[in-house]
């Protein structure tokens, strides 16, 4: 590693280190009963919480009400919230309770490629965007989420949180409460899938 790459990791390991400073700060902040510091978390995980509970719903609209559900009940109860553990994994169940009783609920099935309507695969607050606004604007975009669309309900949730949430594969075993050994088996098999369904597309 040349003095440049090793600036620039030292600088990006800084950088993550202080946003992790920073939540766990709010958190204590919430904790304590201060309720503008949870303005901090909801800022940084809205457009995360968004995706995550569109892949369930497959609606922009209840996906908005969903995830902003979450993050009241989370805030509700932030007390009991361990702050040397990861809040979004936290979270991430919090909000995929949410979703799973919902669609039981509107007795709809998450995996059902017929409910896919490619006009609510986008954002219905302007404030919320993509990490990747290219991949968002791109054309090839809605045959992206069609593929996606398709694959089943564990295949789809995983290769949105590995490449759309950027989880780690520990994050992720979290989340799921599953093995890392899982996470990665199933992710390769999953991204197998989504590969051969992109190719059809293509054909």
């Amino acid at each position: 590693m040349n003095k440049m790459d090793g600036d620039m990791y030292q600088h990006q390991t800084t950088e993550k280190e202080t946003q992790i400073s920073e939540e766990r700060e709010a958190i204590l902040a919430c904790q304590a009963g201060n309720k503008t510091a949870y303005r901090y978390i909801v800022e940084k995980y809205k457009t995360r919480a968004y995706y995550a509970a569109l892949m369930y719903t497959k609606n922009r609209e209840d996906a908005l009400d969903l995830s902003q559900e979450a993050f009241y009940r989370a805030f509700k109860a932030i007390k009991r919230f361990d702050t040397t553990r990861n809040f979004y994994t936290w979270f991430y169940k919090i909000l995929k309770n949410i979703c799973l009783n919902f669609i039981q609920f509107k007795k709809v099935r998450a995996n059902s490629s017929d409910e896919f309507d490619e006009t609510s695969m986008h954002p219905a607050d302007n404030s919320i965007s993509r990490p990747d606004e290219i991949f968002e604007k791109s054309e090839q975009s809605k045959y992206i989420w069609k593929a996606i669309d398709s694959l089943n309900e564990n295949d789809r949730e995983i290769i949105i949180l590995k490449e759309f949430d950027e989880m780690s594969y520990q994050e992720i075993a979290d989340s799921l409460n599953i093995p890392i050994g899982s996470v990665m088996s199933r992710l390769f098999y999953a991204r197998k899938k989504l590969l051969k369904k992109l190719e059809l597309i293509y054909e």
